[in-house]
């Protein structure tokens, strides 16, 4: 295992080097979005309409963040379950998107979208949230405010803590990590 430290926007070369259970610090600029926001991206995809973002080399994280108390920039901000974003992930991946964060294991579409097209599932420490909004620093809503919490934010985020999780070449850390530890 590894650590790797990125600036996004990331590229399929930084992504085609990591292999499940590197640690990976990113600073620079994530996105947030749920399974309502995906929605909405691919039907602005579907209807080549301008993203709120620009996809390729993005890293979007699947949270809905607590409000900010007063004088921070976001709240608590844990990771939420990334299956339910697993309808809408093949399209963006396809698009350029390079990184995903969550929590629990993608499926086989999205793992044949991430080693097609060089992408990689992270995973950030559930019950962690209030330690994983001190990554936050700069945080701003940009698309779809009707979601309210799960409006696509722009954070700006300085050491950001993920593991891998799912590489680009298949590597599953929920399959390997019970192997390596079951008793025969």
């Amino acid at each position: 295992m590894a650590t790797y430290r990125f600036t996004t926007p990331i590229t399929e070369e930084d992504i085609r080097k990591l292999r499940v259970g590197d640690e990976v610090y990113f600073s620079g600029v994530i996105y947030t979005a749920r399974d309502a926001a995906h929605l909405k991206l691919l039907e602005m995809i579907e209807k080549d309409e301008d993203l709120p973002f620009t996809i390729d080399g993005s890293v979007i994280y699947y949270v809905g963040p607590a409000p900010a108390p007063p004088g921070k920039p976001i709240g608590s901000a844990g990771p939420t379950t990334s299956y339910r974003m697993d309808a809408y992930s093949p399209v963006l991946i396809k698009n350029g998107q390079r990184g995903m964060i969550g929590k629990g294991e993608r499926g086989v579409n999205v793992v044949e979208a991430m080693k097609e097209h060089g992408a990689v599932y992270f995973a950030a420490t559930g019950g962690a949230a209030a330690l994983i909004a001190k990554s936050i620093k700069k945080a701003e809503v940009i698309a779809f405010p009707e979601l309210m919490s799960e409006a696509i934010r722009r954070l700006e985020v300085e050491d950001f803590p993920v593991i891998v999780a799912q590489d680009s070449y298949g590597g599953n850390m929920f399959k390997e990590g019970v192997a390596k530890y079951r008793k025969n």
